[in-house]
């Protein structure tokens, strides 16, 4: 008799592992989801590729040298050690950090996208454990949509209440008789879930638009923005100049009488100030069709007519995080509500404004909004932070000031880095510039299961176990249930969860007990679901969860429409913005006199984009946007992710015209470049990007070629071309989104891609010496 598969969840959906004669595993979908995420497909390879860390490994040069900076420390040669040598290394060199020179000089790196587990969120672990030592200096906010979080609470509200409480879907494909969708609804995307997702339902719901005729204006240079299937209009709009279209649309709809006055004087502030920017009053230039046509490349008369159309149907105008991964990112999402208070329609079931539609798989889904079971982190004694995407910035300048949501600030001066869960060298941008910013601290310590790029820049690495490795439970937000994540496969190697490292740690510092607080981890499963159910009607015994494998959650109405309690009674239910009301007009922001983010949506030119003089040498925007094959570098081994690499590398888009022009052909190798640097990448030809765009998504594994200043990456990460520039001084957000480059057929040998077989290991000391 078959066993049945042993339940787990992650970030791209819940599943079952069955066990193959092979010895080998097979992710079986979970029965509930209708559209399970392709990305399962890549768990097998990535499990136990070669990349796999084996054993705790220390940096040569400073086993033997001590701490200390490094100007190139990903190029010496690793020296297996034993467990208990790294933690004792790693514990004297957390405590001298804290004698000589404070807390705060540590850094407490972790983005939380290791597992979808509640209790071995490496974050959680991390945090929870650095608090307990005395406090680290954290970060705030996300690469993905950091720039909206600072600004959506003077704009529209908290930003968590914006983010997670949009329209559903079933809401949607009711009523809304037009989206218009700036920067689409990728498919891609709707996968993926922090936390996991049961059930995959935004694709069926864009079936049903398609099936209810429901008109779709795509605003994206990218056709794959938009599933094909809706009844679509594609504007191909030109990178960067979305705001300057919103801006042309408003325009057209005062200019014609066809906004709604009373919905702006009873519902929004400021909307004076914005409506005379807009028609000239201010700056003597209207913003009206024909200006936005000469900036963001839509036909003036394409501009008036989807105005008239907006203004006539039930309209939703959807904003994706994509557009403020970008200088000025807070222009395009502002710009977008503004044009939906024009409409009046904010509030109404169907219509208004959204912003996160195919960005994440939670947004509009209809599952319970309630806080699942999660292990406490506690609190932070050192009060020093930064913006997560300022990370080089604190490595690289200690003491300097910066701005950040209205305040100044002070990087510390950070000596010990210690990064649990997540791969800054996926995330962040100039990854030549990080690769130098990590050369600076005394020593980083790295938690992580495969030799990442962040895994080789660190001195010392623990191998951690996968979450199909040990025990967990999770669920992400709005999931319909929570999954026991039984384990499935037994560790790697010598590999050993988190939460046994910190618990060592620890232990070696004085503070064991009250970190574990005297529990196993599966006691602190029962513990921290026993204290959540308690509050929970219906919830059954933990025994009998974990016997289940999952528990239904509680379900909610479907039906949810965002701001109606607000337009009821703008009173009695005001948003929580300083007014109360949508602030088309910030005086907060106008109080903080900062140039690059101004007191209302303003058309502000990007120092890369299409018409900016740096194109005359850079003629081709680049689109670094999410992969479809795996979770930003998570699964880059797996069999999904490697099926789509192109000579090699990882593909790049590129319209027929523009690869003419340059001699290349369908499955040529390439060369992407700028003054940043330069990477591989395989050509695939295509016309569903716009001429003059190319779009490599982000996630190959960074893979610098030995010898290349800027540096030149052999497998395609886009990310050493992109600009570590902040969006404005008030959110200190990511510009990830866009960069200028040229592209070149490659000539000759091309260096071999060398990220997908370990580091040179050593395996004693007598190797090393």
């Amino acid at each position: 008799m078959t066993a049945p598969p042993v339940p787990t969840t992650s970030h791209w959906g819940a599943f079952g592992v069955r066990h193959l004669p092979d010895g080998g595993i097979e992710p079986v979908p979970h029965p509930a989801d209708p559209s399970p995420s392709p990305l399962l497909a890549g768990v097998p390879g990535a499990l136990r590729h070669a990349t796999r860390i084996r054993r705790p490994a220390v940096r040569q040069g400073w086993l033997e040298g001590g701490p200390g900076p490094r100007e190139r420390r990903a190029d010496e040669p690793f020296v297996e050690v034993e467990w208990d040598e790294a933690l004792d290394l790693a514990a004297a060199e957390l405590d001298r950090v804290r004698r000589e020179h404070g807390n705060q000089a540590i850094f407490g790196g972790s983005y939380g996208w290791a597992s979808a587990g509640r209790f071995h969120h490496a974050q959680s672990q991390l945090h929870r454990f650095l608090g307990q030592f005395g406090g680290f200096t954290g970060s705030r906010n996300s690469y993905s949509n950091g720039t909206s979080s600072v600004l959506l609470p003077y704009v529209l509200g908290a930003a968590e209440d914006v983010l997670r409480g949009a329209s559903s879907w079933p809401t949607i494909t009711a009523n809304t008789e037009l989206i218009v969708a700036f920067g689409g609804i990728p498919a891609k995307n709707v996968h993926v879930t922090p936390g996991g997702v049961t059930r995959h339902t935004t694709p069926g719901h864009l079936a049903a638009l398609a099936a209810r005729g429901t008109r779709v204006a795509l605003v994206s240079p990218l056709r794959d923005d938009l599933p094909d299937g809706p009844d679509t209009d594609w504007y191909a709009v030109r990178p960067a100049t979305d705001t300057a279209l919103m801006l042309g649309l408003a325009h057209t709809l005062i200019d014609e009488d066809l906004h709604d006055r009373d919905f702006l004087d009873r519902y929004t502030t400021g909307a004076d100030t914005f409506v005379a920017y807009v028609v000239g009053k201010t700056d003597g230039t209207a913003k009206d069709a024909d200006w936005a046509a000469g900036i963001c490349g839509i036909p003036a008369g394409r501009i008036r007519s989807l105005a008239r159309r907006m203004a006539s149907a039930r309209t939703l105008v959807t904003v994706t995080w994509s557009l403020q991964r970008a200088q000025y990112g807070e222009q395009p999402v502002w710009a977008g509500l503004a044009l939906a208070a024009l409409l009046g329609q904010i509030g109404l079931p169907g219509g208004g404004f959204g912003h996160g539609y195919g960005s994440m798989g939670d947004t509009g889904d209809t599952g319970p909004h309630m806080r699942l079971p999660y292990l406490p982190q506690g609190p932070n004694p050192v009060r020093d932070f930064i913006p997560c995407a300022r990370i080089a910035d604190l490595l690289l300048h200690p003491g300097e000031e910066y701005d950040y949501d209205g305040a100044t600030h002070r990087y510390p001066d950070i000596r010990l880095v210690h990064w649990a869960g997540g791969n800054p060298f996926h995330h962040h941008q100039d990854l030549g510039r990080l690769a130098r910013a990590f050369g600076r601290p005394d020593t980083v310590i790295v938690h992580e299961t495969h030799w990442t790029a962040t895994a080789r820049h660190a001195d010392i690495v623990f191998p951690a176990t996968t979450a199909l490795e040990r025990e967990d439970f999770g669920g992400g937000r709005r999931d319909t249930h929570l999954i026991a994540m039984h384990r499935s496969v037994e560790p790697h190697a010598e590999a050993r969860d988190d939460h046994a490292v910190f618990a060592a740690l620890a232990e070696r510092l004085g503070f064991g007990e009250r970190f574990t607080e005297g529990r196993t981890p599966k006691e602190w499963l029962e513990h921290l679901y026993g204290t959540w159910a308690a509050g929970i009607d219906g919830a059954p015994a933990f025994a009998d969860f974990w016997s289940a494998g999952e528990w239904q959650l509680p379900e909610q109405p479907t039906e949810r429409v965002q701001f109606a309690a607000f337009r009821a009674d703008p009173q009695a239910a005001p948003l929580a913005t300083p007014s109360g009301r949508i602030e088309l007009t910030s005086e907060l922001i106008a109080g903080f006199g900062l140039p690059d983010c101004p007191a209302h949506p303003t058309w502000l030119e990007p120092d890369e984009w299409p018409g900016s003089p740096a194109a005359a040498r850079l003629p081709l925007l680049l689109i670094a946007n999410q992969p479809a094959t795996r979770l930003h570098s998570q699964l880059d081994t797996g069999a999904v992710s490697l099926a789509a690499k192109v000579a090699g590398r990882e593909a790049l888009q590129l319209h027929p015209d523009d690869a003419a022009q340059r001699g290349i052909a369908d499955g040529d190798l390439i060369r992407v470049l700028n003054d940043r640097g330069a990477c591989l990448a395989g050509a695939v030809l295509t016309d569903r990007v716009s001429p003059g765009v190319v779009r490599l998504p982000t996630g190959a594994w960074f893979d610098p070629v030995p010898g290349h200043e800027p540096p030149l990456c052999a497998h395609g990460n886009p990310n050493v071309l992109t600009a570590d520039i902040p969006s404005s001084r008030l959110s200190q957000g990511c510009v990830g989104q866009h960069a200028l480059v040229e592209i070149e057929r490659y000539e000759g040998e091309p260096p071999p891609v060398t990220v997908r077989r370990p580091p040179v290991l050593l395996h004693t000391r007598r190797e090393a010496s």
